[in-house]
């Protein structure tokens, strides 16, 4: 490290600096300036898009109506064209309706295509808990409890544990609908959930 004597000595130094180092510096500064706004321009792109996306959404969820396919068609192409959360929530609507009108393969159809469209693992636990239900509602108990696997989380042990167990005893199998609504029971769900689960266990008796 060099020493100074004095202030004229570190003024001609620095000098001597910005004269050998002063392009690389300009250019370095020039490069942090458009990164920069390269990023805010991007941001603001992003919110853009992200608004756009939410008032169309709401635009098309507002106006469908199960008795104008038109409309649930307008929400599933949005659904199918935008692999993010709104799409999941679109695919949702869509299969409620669908749920509605008792046309149950498009409503668990439109529910797996939900599940592709978004991350949230509480967004993913409540399109699979209603994917197990329709399942249950179609007889494929092995399906539904395949679905149930996928929820992840302890605060959906109760509603996992109430279909499970009439999963389990669409199968005949008793003792497995006892054990996993006594889990249910036991697990930090709701007075009302918890009064139908024990209900469920003394019908068994």
């Amino acid at each position: 490290m060099e020493v100074y004597s004095n202030d004229n000595e570190q003024v001609d130094a620095l000098r001597r600096f910005f004269a050998n180092n002063g392009k690389a510096l300009a250019v370095g500064v020039v490069i942090g300036i458009a990164a920069l706004g390269g990023w805010r321009y991007w941001a603001s792109q992003q919110e853009s898009s992200a608004k756009a996306v939410s008032a169309q959404y709401q635009q098309l969820t507002s106006a469908m109506q199960a008795d104008k396919p038109q409309t649930l068609e307008a929400v599933s192409n949005f659904a199918n064209e935008n692999s993010n959360t709104y799409g999941a929530l679109a695919s949702m609507d869509v299969a409620k309706q669908y749920v509605d009108s008792n046309q149950l393969d498009k409503a668990a159809m439109q529910l797996q295509n939900g599940l592709k469209d978004t991350k949230d693992a509480n967004l993913q636990a409540v399109i699979n808990l209603r994917l197990a239900r329709i399942q249950l509602q179609q007889n494929q108990a092995d399906a539904a409890l395949k679905t149930l696997d996928g929820v992840k989380g302890d605060g959906w042990t109760a509603i996992v544990a109430d279909i499970r167990g009439e999963a389990l005893l669409s199968k005949g199998d008793k003792q497995g609908a006892r054990d996993a609504w006594s889990k249910g029971v036991e697990s930090d769900a709701s007075p009302a959930l918890k009064q139908m689960m024990q209900m469920k266990m003394n019908n068994l008796s």
